[in-house]
């Protein structure tokens, strides 16, 4: 009876052997799992105004304003390409696509986000856009007048260099005169004998 009894308490060990060859190994494990999804980069939706706006167009383009401030490069060409567009329905249109141009630091760019914003105050379905416009207009028109000025500037220095280096060229050219003079070969000395043979020739007044 003991040992029947050991047989039956022993019977179920295969099962947990059988248990252990079905579990997967680590590395398995490891080479199944899927990598963790890229995260998409970040967009600058644009929010759709009605022709005539019934909600506060302000809020939205200030809260536009603030997702292009941590917007990449390739973000910032994409929303300016898309905004280029025409679409007179939408009035903050041309007051989002300035806000980007001034990220750009190029004059160029600063003169087209001037004329956009100047846009906006003349279009009367943005009435409430035009504070923002306004106050826009004037930074934008004072960085205008800085950016010319730093041109004349720079005009004024690439003129002042060119002047430098014709003053430069001449005075090499008058030190090779100099140095061409000092190697010419001196003249000849006259010879001694003309004057002795003045000085023995008969009738000057010498005795014999």
């Amino acid at each position: 009876m003991a040992v029947l009894a050991g047989c039956a308490t022993s019977a179920p060990q295969p099962q947990a052997a059988e248990a252990i060859e079905v579990a997967p190994p680590a590395a398995t494990a490891e080479a199944n799992r899927t990598p963790a999804p890229t995260p998409p980069e970040p967009t600058l939706p644009e929010l759709e105004e009605p022709a005539s706006p019934a909600k506060d167009l302000l809020r939205d383009t200030l809260a536009y304003a603030d997702r292009a401030l941590d917007a990449s490069a390739t973000t910032l060409a994409r929303e300016m390409a898309r905004l280029s567009v025409p679409d007179d329905t939408k009035p903050a249109r041309h007051l989002r696509l300035a806000l980007l141009l001034t990220q750009t630091r190029q004059p160029a760019d600063t003169a087209r986000a001037l004329g956009l914003v100047q846009r906006t105050l003349a279009d009367a379905n943005a009435q409430e856009l035009h504070p923002l416009a306004r106050l826009l207009e004037a930074r934008l028109t004072h960085q205008r007048r800085l950016e010319e000025q730093l041109e004349r500037q720079g005009q004024q220095l690439r003129d002042a260099q060119r002047r430098n280096d014709q003053l430069s060229e001449r005075l090499e050219a008058v030190r090779a005169i100099e140095r061409s003079l000092q190697t010419r070969p001196a003249p000849a000395a006259a010879s001694p004998s003309a004057p002795a043979a003045g000085a023995s020739s008969p009738g000057n007044g010498t005795k014999p």
